[in-house]
């Protein structure tokens, strides 16, 4: 087990400077962060020269990028426009993410599975076509229409849920946020547990277990769901980063400042140091997670070995 994730780890930094660095040719070779920052106005030539040198953007984009990444080990994620450090804005931001995106996953792993194992120990009947014909209308409904239909019932109408979020952002006040972040998610991870514990029910190790007169709580618990659940935590790992990165419409809608809402500022503004650095989190969230997920089969499988 030692040496597999020591040696996952070391895959990783070819996947994190190849990732890290097509962010940044993006961010910084196909447009003029300077022009950006100035907006309608012609910046005076001089000052334009002085915030490049300030920014090392007047250097070859190779050297800007060993200069940034450099300063990154040592906690330095740069400077946004305004003056504010990244790191700075950071802090701000990504404990409101993280929780907002928790809250998600929580929601979407002990509904949709919950949701699944019913369905696919019930094929076929009222229950299991139900719940297909809900997921389907879920994934059909855009997150955006979801979200302000949402918010106009359970905020406006119901008045039982706020209708944003306050800067501090309790727990309390993002739970609404959160099932509507999670909600296509859940609808496919339903969807993918129901498919596999419906397969995984006609296999021979079943047949064979409910041969040996085992509980019936026993098989589903022991046998066929942790087996069933292999793809389904796959879909969960990946989809951690994508809840996170994915936050962007959610935080709009409920006015969440977190990670979605510095990421489209920093978009509107072309503010390179801003998103070079959040995505540069995200893309350390994607490997990490994709980590787990290889070290949580060997727990569900004890067929799987890793070496």
């Amino acid at each position: 087990m030692g040496r597999y994730v020591i040696r996952r780890l070391l895959q990783m930094i070819p996947v994190f400077i190849g990732s890290t660095f097509l962010i940044f040719l993006m961010v910084y070779a196909l447009g003029d962060p300077v022009t950006a920052f100035f907006g309608d106005r012609r910046p005076d030539p001089a000052t334009a020269a002085a915030i490049r040198h300030e920014y090392n953007l007047d250097k070859p984009l190779w050297q800007q990028y060993l200069i940034y990444m450099g300063k990154i080990f040592t906690g330095d994620f740069g400077t946004a426009f305004n003056g504010e450090p990244v790191v700075d804005l950071m802090a701000r931001a990504w404990p409101i993410t993280i929780r907002l995106a928790l809250l998600a996953v929580f929601f979407q792993a002990i509904v949709g599975i919950t949701l699944g194992v019913l369905s696919g120990l019930r094929r076929g009947r009222a229950l299991d076509t139900s719940v297909l014909l809900a997921t389907l209308v879920v994934i059909s409904i855009p997150t955006f229409v979801m979200g302000y239909l949402l918010q106009y019932l359970f905020g406006v109408n119901w008045n039982i849920a706020p209708v944003s979020v306050s800067a501090a952002a309790p727990l309390d006040e993002l739970i609404l946020p959160a099932i509507v972040l999670a909600l296509v998610s859940l609808a496919y991870t339903t969807r993918l547990t129901r498919t596999s514990v419906s397969e995984n029910a006609r296999a021979d190790y079943i047949r064979t277990a409910v041969a040996k007169g085992l509980p019936g709580r026993r098989i589903t618990v022991r046998h066929l769901l942790r087996n069933s659940l292999i793809p389904v935590v796959t879909f969960l790992g990946i989809d951690i980063g994508n809840l996170m990165g994915g936050a962007i419409v959610t935080e709009r809608i409920f006015n969440i400042q977190g990670v979605g809402y510095q990421l489209y500022q920093g978009i509107l503004r072309q503010n390179a140091p801003t998103v070079v650095g959040f995505v540069t989190i995200l893309v350390i969230i994607f490997l990490l997670a994709n980590l787990l997920v290889d070290l949580l089969y060997a727990v569900l499988d004890p067929r799987i070995r890793l070496a």
